[in-house]
């Protein structure tokens, strides 16, 4: 698809799978940033066969200045039973500190917006960790509503492991 971000030097392109070690460290320095370094286990390998193998479970696209990587967004589609369409929920988006403040951050999302429209979905949604303040300012300043009457709940490890018997 082709997107002007309307910033100059700034482009969007999907990532190919020779991007899978720069995607890592994405999420690794994302990772950082929300204090969860202790929770990554991906490897390039697992990367490389969820992003690029025989069934692709996420989609990922990386932000540039002038030929640097500075972002990205990993994604993947859900399907909403209200609606009767799919959505693309947003798993991952960061820019680097450096970049935070030029606009890249909503490059990405109006590029995952076009995508969304483009792809018939219905909706764009993701999480924002409660104590990140400036995403939730940022993320309301684009229209984006919060859904406080959901409550997240998740199964991992040994609880996973328990109830799949």
């Amino acid at each position: 698809m082709n997107f002007d971000t309307g910033i100059p030097g700034f482009t969007i392109k999907p990532a190919g799978e020779s991007d899978v070690p720069l995607i890592l460290t994405f999420i690794r320095e994302l990772a950082a940033y929300e204090r969860l370094s202790y929770q990554v286990t991906a490897t390039e390998p697992e990367l490389r066969e969820s992003l690029f193998g025989e069934q692709r479970y996420a989609e990922v696209v990386i932000g540039y200045d002038h030929d640097q990587p500075v972002g990205f967004a990993l994604f993947f589609h859900n399907y909403s039973t209200f609606l009767g369409r799919q959505g693309i929920y947003l798993e991952d988006l960061f820019v680097r500190e450096a970049g935070r403040g030029k606009g890249y951050g909503r490059a990405l999302l109006q590029y995952l917006a076009r995508v969304a429209k483009a792809r018939n979905c219905g909706r764009l949604e993701w999480w924002v960790l409660d104590w990140n303040e400036s995403a939730i300012r940022f993320y309301k300043g684009l229209g984006a509503e919060p859904m406080d009457e959901w409550t997240v709940f998740r199964l991992t490890g040994e609880a996973l492991d328990k109830l799949a018997g």
